[in-house]
């Protein structure tokens, strides 16, 4: 088997290769169909190393040839596409429709043309160089600049700029008088070696990208609550912990609310539990709204919730949470009942844990509801760690 026909061979795998791996984490992931457009793209690519494979066993090269150029091509196309999916961007068809008209109307003007001359080789090469260029430019286009993200758009830059230097190593190096003496020269090694590398790289920096973006989704969805949209107990902790620990490294201040809606239970039994979960959904909407845009809110459980809010003082927490309050018994909306709620306010200290803030903003809370509900409770911090020095009714 010549060199070139065994890069034929596994580039075909490869492709094969990527084209079902990608399948599987769409069907796998029932949130990521759209990779699919990724194996779609890797699978029509295939057919071009199958077609130059085939095409000196044929007495009719022409399909062969055509197959080999065009699915290829689209295979790039279709790769524009899918990135622009991925990235939840609109795909550029009208960017697309032009370039595969132009790719057919150079196949065209060059067929039968003198190969190995720079201009039929640049002109072979240029769609495919263009495309490549394609995929660079919706992945910036989208916006996001991780290193994967900026890895990828690098990879076919790279790609394109490999595209435009292929025509100058066919013409110094021969890429064979015809199609069919194509794969026993020695330029047929180095083109499909090298698009080989460059495509299979892409493709794992691609593979990379869809599976760190599945493991970040699924920790987003394992750290949130369904009903409210907050993020859970779990997910409050965490983020929660992370703040903490920064603003007690640079000694800024910082708070934490603890709210607690009034007679909920009074409100499954009496409108029942649809009810109730549409008030947990609007407070939920409320904290959003109301809430600073830094502030890390969150459904503990039940009826109850928290916000953290760093670089604030326990009145300033007071403050957010008094406008929250005041927020919901304004809240007009004749589907539902009207609710108020309690609330624990603590200011953490330098030398507290996060649970042992909580402990005393519940403590607070809990005052809250003692003295009538619908109130702030703050809890000031006694120094032997006893929690509760005094509380203050608002």
């Amino acid at each position: 088997m010549h060199g070139a026909a065994f890069a034929l061979v596994v580039n075909i795998a490869v492709a094969g290769l990527f084209a079902a791996s990608f399948a599987v984490l769409a069907l796998a992931n029932p949130g990521y169909r759209r990779v699919l457009g990724f194996s779609a793209s890797y699978a029509i690519g295939m057919l071009t190393p199958i077609s130059e494979f085939l095409l000196p066993l044929s007495n009719w090269p022409e399909p062969f040839m055509l197959t080999s150029y065009f699915s290829f091509f689209v295979g790039l196309l279709g790769m524009a596409a899918a990135l622009a999916c991925f990235y939840r961007r609109p795909p550029p068809w009208g960017a697309i429709a032009t370039m595969l008209a132009g790719a057919v109307a150079t196949r065209w003007f060059i067929w039968g043309g003198a190969r190995n001359t720079l201009p039929y080789e640049l002109a072979y090469q240029m769609p495919f160089a263009i495309a490549s260029a394609l995929s660079a430019w919706v992945v910036l286009r989208a916006g996001r600049r991780g290193a994967l993200d900026l890895m990828l758009a690098g990879m076919f830059g790279l790609i394109a700029l490999h595209f435009l230097v292929k025509p100058f190593l066919a013409a110094f190096f021969g890429s064979g008088r015809t199609a069919v003496e194509y794969i026993d020269s020695f330029y047929a090694l180095l083109s499909q070696a090298s698009t080989g590398i460059l495509l299979t790289a892409a493709g794992l920096v691609i593979l990379l990208n869809t599976v760190q973006s599945i493991i970040v989704q699924s920790q987003i969805a394992s750290e949130t609550d369904v009903l409210s949209g907050l993020a859970n107990r779990r997910g409050f902790d965490n983020h929660a912990a992370r703040a903490l620990a920064g603003s007690q490294r640079f000694g800024l201040p910082i708070s934490v609310i603890v709210f607690d809606l009034d007679h909920f239970k009074t409100i499954n039994d009496n409108h029942g539990h649809a009810v109730g979960d549409q008030v947990i959904r609007s407070f939920g909407d409320l904290l959003r709204r109301a809430a600073p845009q830094a502030a890390i809110a969150g459904r503990l459980g039940g009826e109850e919730f928290a916000v953290l809010l760093e670089r604030t003082t326990p009145e300033g927490a007071r403050l957010n949470a008094e406008a929250i309050r005041l927020a919901l018994a304004q809240f007009d909306n004749e589907n539902l009942p009207m609710v108020t709620v309690s609330v624990g306010i603590a200011g953490i200290q330098p030398s507290e844990t996060l649970a042992e803030a909580m402990r005393r903003a519940d403590l607070a809370l809990y005052t809250a509801k003692q003295q009538g509900r619908d109130r702030i409770c703050i809890a000031d911090f006694e120094p032997d760690g006893e929690s509760i020095l005094a509380i203050s009714r608002i």
